[in-house]
This record gives structure tokens, sequence and C-alpha cells, in this order.
């Protein structure tokens, strides 16, 4: 385990954004990863340690990028027999080499437990994305069913959007029978890590999906990324059912409590972005680091600099 003083050390080193000077590219920057169209047929991925919440880039974390990049590549290489992905290679551990595909405008998440926006929008009488709950839900409770709340994809610096299932195809963003298809892949794959995550000590509360079409054979397609501690919400499995019962919240490895220390800032999105320390970068870090070691397995070794000139000359 990487301590919080060697991620301290890191802070200066951390990697902001990159800038290639490809031929024939086009550089498409997201919240985290700052991508490289190659020729329409195929992207580079590339991890920065970018830390965004509520849609707002914050600052950085050390290691972020690569721990998204193995912990993504972990779970693609074991879901890969419930729906195809897009990678091609990892040419470097903040690095995915990826088919190009068409992109639905719809993020899918899924959720089996009460809790962030969801406990938010519910709390204040909302429904979740078009999903209306039964009365009487505690916060952080197990939901009587897994829920599919999605959210229109908007562009970067604005707030992604609930929409609900119905609008999604009365408004013909997707299909209904393309959907059905991407509605019951996310619901596989959930259940997926679900059991995976058990196995491991861990509750997999809710996740974010994004799906596309491959451009040749038009196929559904995972994209993205794939249960890291961006897109995933965690909690100790252990300890859950005696901290629910105590009105505690459960023990979390995930980026909800950076959600919460920002609204304990008066922050959720809109205005200002406050200043986070070095120690909370830190600690930031190392439960990055911990989630993905516990989940994986693996030991967390940090990269060698990217080279970027070697990682071009090995895909082109």
């Amino acid at each position: 385990m990487i301590s919080k003083e060697l991620a301290k050390k890191q802070i200066q080193h951390t990697i902001k954004s990159i800038n290639l000077d490809i031929p024939d590219s086009k550089k498409i920057e997201g919240k985290v990863r700052d991508c490289y169209l190659l020729n329409d047929k195929t992207r580079l991925l590339i991890a920065t340690d970018r830390l965004s919440a509520f849609d707002v880039i914050l600052t950085t974390i050390p290691f972020k990028g690569q721990v998204l990049t193995e912990m993504a590549k972990f779970w693609f290489e074991k879901t890969k027999h419930i729906v195809p992905n897009h990678i091609i290679s990892y040419p470097h551990p903040n690095v995915m080499h990826a088919k190009e595909v068409k992109i639905l405008p719809i993020e899918v998440v899924v959720r089996g437990y009460l809790a962030g926006s969801a406990f938010r929008d519910y709390e204040a009488g909302r429904k979740i994305s078009g999903v209306s709950l039964p009365s009487g839900i505690k916060k952080s409770q197990k939901l009587p069913e897994l829920i599919v709340t999605p959210s229109t994809k908007e562009e970067k610096g604005n707030h992604d959007i609930p929409i609900s299932e119905e609008e999604i195809v009365k408004r013909n963003i997707v299909s209904a029978e393309l959907w059905n298809e991407v509605r019951t892949k996310a619901l596989e794959l959930f259940e997926f890590g679900t059991i995976e995550a058990e196995k491991k000590g861990f509750i997999l509360v809710d996740t974010k999906y994004e799906f596309g079409l491959d451009l040749e054979t038009n196929k559904l397609t995972l994209a993205d990324e794939i249960h890291t501690p961006d897109s995933s919400r965690y909690w100790l499995k252990e300890s859950y059912e005696e901290r629910f019962n105590s009105g505690q919240d459960p023990e979390m490895l995930d980026k909800e409590f950076v959600r919460r220390e920002l609204i304990k800032m008066g922050f959720m999105g809109d205005g200002e972005i406050p200043k986070l320390s070095d120690d909370f970068k830190a600690k930031t870090a190392v439960r990055y680091i911990e989630v993905f070691e516990k989940i994986t397995g693996q030991k967390f070794i940090p990269a060698e600099k990217i080279d970027l000139d070697k990682i071009v000359k090995k895909i082109t």
C-alpha cells in the first residue's frame, strides 16, 4: 500500500493534461481523460490525475489515473463474456488504445441502494430519473429491486441531466429495441459486479456505464470505464448491517467522501471551486489505491513516466 507521505510527495508530479502532436488526430478532453481520435477508427484514452465531482474538475490526485485505468482493465477483462468492450490494448498503465464507437448520448446508472444523488432527490420528494420509490426507505438502505436511472451526457462544464427511460425512447434518443438491450446488459454487468465484489467483502452500491455501437458491426459495446472508484460506489459488507441499523453511514471505499467534503464546504457544482488541502489530496490517493488493491487482489505499483512517443510508435 502506498503511504500518505509518499502520496504527498507525488502531488507536484501529477498529470494535469496531455498534449500530443499526432498527425490526422483530434483531441477530445473529458473530465478525467484526454482522448485522441486516430483516423476515425481508434482512439487513445489517457487517464490524467484530474479529480471531478458534481461535473466540475477540482484538482489532481496522485496516481489516480493509473488506478482508474488498471481497475477498468480488471473489470473489462472479467465482463467481456457479457458484452464486448472497446479495448484493443493497454500500452501503458494510464493508457487505453480502444476502438472508436458511436457513443450513445446517455449515461446508464444502475442502483442497488439509496445513496448519493438518488437519496438527495428522494429526500426532496423527487422521482429519480422518472423512477418512483416507495415511501419510508432510509438513507443507505437496499432497494426493493435494482433500478436504472439514466442521465443525458452534457458538454464539458455542464451538469448531466436525469432522464426517464420512457423519455429516452419517446424523444428517440435511443430506439426502444436498443434501449432494452442496453438496460439488459447494464443489469447483467451490475449483477456480475455485485457477486464479484461480495467475494472480496464489498457491496457494489451503484455504478455508471457508457455504451456505444461498434462502427463496423453496429453491435452494442461497453466503453469508457467500468466499476472504478470514479464510476461506482463500494461499501464494506462486513460492517454494513450494524452501521445501517445504528444510523451510521456505511464504511465507504469510493469517491462519495469527496462529494460529502465538498457539500460541507457549501459546494455542489456551482460557484467558486473550494481549495482542497494537500493532506486531503494524499488521503484521497491512498483511498483510491486501497479500493484498487482490495477489489482486484493486485498490488499497486506506480508506473514509470508516460513515454508518449513510445506509445504512439507502438500503436501506429
